[in-house]
């Protein structure tokens, strides 16, 4: 029986990874949905968003391929309990993530949103300069993304520490892990950065009581997931001073309706979502990759604990 690989996402970008698939993987039928085949052909599927009743659908189905970074857009509870479930780890995204944070964290410690503040005002008004070394910047999530960004934020000269549910080592970090250490994490940290993963857990963790724990005046760098905050808190936080200036580049929803606060705030910096994308060349080379891996019977790089939900 013919191997198919159905893609559901972004036809311009499943073009390109048809052209990497062709290339390395000749004897696979790639196909990009709705051109789905022969259902029963279909071992692999990659998607942001799935088709309803895999099991019923896809009857061969072998291996579901996010085509983002992401898993919490799966409902798991509809998926077939046995289908393993891979997320998205690529080049591109880590180098995106790694450039829009340490973009973000430099702009935060050298004053940029207050220097754009006294422009409007016509105000010339030098604030006193910190070194990278006095800056303590911390960051939420220690998998591959956060390990990445703390790598260039270390580099840089900053005092880093992070903080993940799990222990972790890394290199120039003073990592800090589970519930009973994240006040000493928060305490010392001047710069916060999100990157966690969307779970029950996380849902709704950056919170007043968060907040309340945060130096004041703190920056936020917020790119994990737009339901891990709490945007009434976060605007009382930055009413009271709490939290200097965020940076957000995740909402909930997305976009956010026009009458949205965060808008309008002179201190919350918007973006839609494009702190890290997926670059189709690498991310198809990397999904091969993960097929070899399968197919000898080895671990695939991303696959999802379906228990942690990432």
């Amino acid at each position: 029986m013919k191997t198919t690989f159905l893609y559901k996402s972004d036809p311009a970008r499943g073009r390109l990874w048809a052209e990497v698939f062709r290339r390395r993987a000749p004897d696979i039928d790639f196909r990009i949905w709705p051109d789905i085949g022969d259902p029963a052909q279909v071992r692999f599927l990659a998607a942001w968003e799935p088709p309803d009743d895999l099991a019923t659908r896809f009857p061969n189905l072998q291996v579901l391929f996010s085509s983002g970074a992401g898993v919490d857009q799966f409902d798991f509870a509809s998926l077939p309990p046995a289908l393993p479930v891979v997320r998205m780890v690529e080049p591109g995204i880590v180098r995106g993530m790694v450039e829009y944070v340490t973009h973000a964290v430099l702009g935060l410690h050298r004053d940029m949103p207050q220097y754009r503040r006294q422009q409007q005002e016509g105000l010339w008004k030098p604030l006193p300069v910190r070194t990278a070394r006095e800056r303590c910047v911390g960051v939420l999530g220690l998998g591959s993304l956060g390990q990445a960004v703390l790598e260039q934020l270390v580099a840089l000269g900053f005092d880093c520490a992070g903080w993940s549910r799990s222990r972790h080592e890394v290199a120039g970090v003073q990592c800090h892990a589970g519930a009973d250490e994240l006040p000493a994490f928060l305490a010392r940290t001047g710069i916060l950065v999100c990157l966690l993963p969307l779970t029950d857990s996380t849902r709704g963790f950056l919170d007043a009581r968060l907040f309340s724990q945060l130096p004041e005046g703190a920056g936020l760098v917020h790119v994990g997931r737009g339901p891990q905050l709490v945007d009434a808190d976060l605007l009382a936080a930055l009413e009271s001073g709490r939290i200097g200036d965020a940076v957000l580049d995740v909402t909930d929803p997305e976009p956010l309706p026009p009458e949205h606060a965060f808008w309008r705030h002179p201190r919350i910096h918007l973006t839609p979502h494009i702190a890290s994308m997926t670059q189709p060349l690498s991310a198809a080379e990397v999904v091969l990759d993960n097929l070899e891996c399968f197919e000898a019977g080895k671990p695939m790089l991303g696959l999802v604990d379906r228990a942690r939900g990432y």
